[in-house]
């Protein structure tokens, strides 16, 4: 366990999963931790469960919709007005959608959630981070962004909605996030990195059909614990091994290769300002 005193970290998703057990790791090694989370009574759960897991009384809660870019907004904001660093930001909440739904913002769901929330979020904590250097963002994306094609004209998957597509291509952002984040950030002392995290079981994607509702449960038997599934998460946030790395895709710990798509710099930078003007960013 890396000594994480003094550091400030920001972690979404934080209530269950991947999130809760990257917070709980984070707090016993007694970082400031701040969760988001957009449900109240799981979030005050999980906050009291790592309080007395930990014995850090350094752990916070803050709500927010990431759905909606008012809410992103208002969070980034309420952050600022209490801290004053942020050394280390965890993008780790995701959705999975069976089923087409947009946000209040007019956005396909799965996009809106897994994309557009770490990109305005990152985006506007980056003064923050920067003043903090060195610091860390990390991305949880997946392996299923192999799968990913970035459908500019249908972003939305209004022609044609496939949740494993609109999930694969919300991954597949991610990674293309981090890559030209990293391009931006060059000089800066930031570093960002993406991560596929593993099959792990969680309540994740568990509204689907019922046949990936039953050959889920067949399979959960395989698949990892949540606090074996953010090992790669807890060591991107904190291991000295990774101090200064930047723009790598690791998986079990391990720096690999991304998609082919994933490393086109076009791509990436029409993505950007795709992304600049779906979430208003000035």
């Amino acid at each position: 366990m890396e000594n994480m005193v003094g550091k400030v970290c920001l972690v979404t998703g934080a209530s269950q999963g991947i999130g809760k057990a990257t917070a709980i790791a984070l707090a016993k090694m007694k970082a400031t931790v701040i969760m988001v989370s957009f449900d109240q009574g799981r979030g005050e759960a999980a906050l009291k469960e790592i309080k007395s897991m930990s014995g850090n009384e350094n752990i916070e809660l803050l709500l927010a919709d990431l759905s909606s870019r008012q809410s992103i907004r208002q969070l980034a904001d309420r952050f600022k007005q209490k801290y004053t660093r942020l050394d280390v930001l965890v993008n780790n909440a995701g959705v999975m959608k069976w089923k087409q739904e947009f946000t209040t913002d007019g956005f396909e769901s799965t996009f809106a959630i897994n994309h557009l929330a770490s990109f305005l979020l990152t985006n506007l904590l980056l003064d923050l981070l920067k003043a903090s250097a060195p610091a860390r963002i990390l991305n949880v994306s997946s392996s299923a962004q192999a799968m990913g094609k970035i459908e500019f004209d249908d972003l939305d998957s209004r022609k044609k909605y496939s949740g494993i597509k609109a999930y694969s291509q919300s991954k597949l952002a991610n990674v293309l996030f981090t890559y030209e984040l990293d391009r931006i950030l060059q000089g800066t002392g930031v570093t960002v990195n993406c991560l596929h995290p593993g099959v792990v079981r969680t309540n994740f994607g568990n509204t689907g059909s019922l046949f990936f509702k039953i050959s889920g449960t067949l399979m959960k038997p395989f698949m990892l614990p949540p606090d074996k599934g953010a090992e790669t998460s807890i060591f991107l946030a904190s291991s000295p091994q990774v101090e200064g790395i930047s723009a790598k895709y690791f998986v079990k710990k391990k720096a690999v290769n991304s998609s082919p798509i994933s490393y086109d710099e076009m791509t990436a930078k029409k993505l950007w300002e795709v992304s600049t003007k779906m979430t208003k960013l000035s």
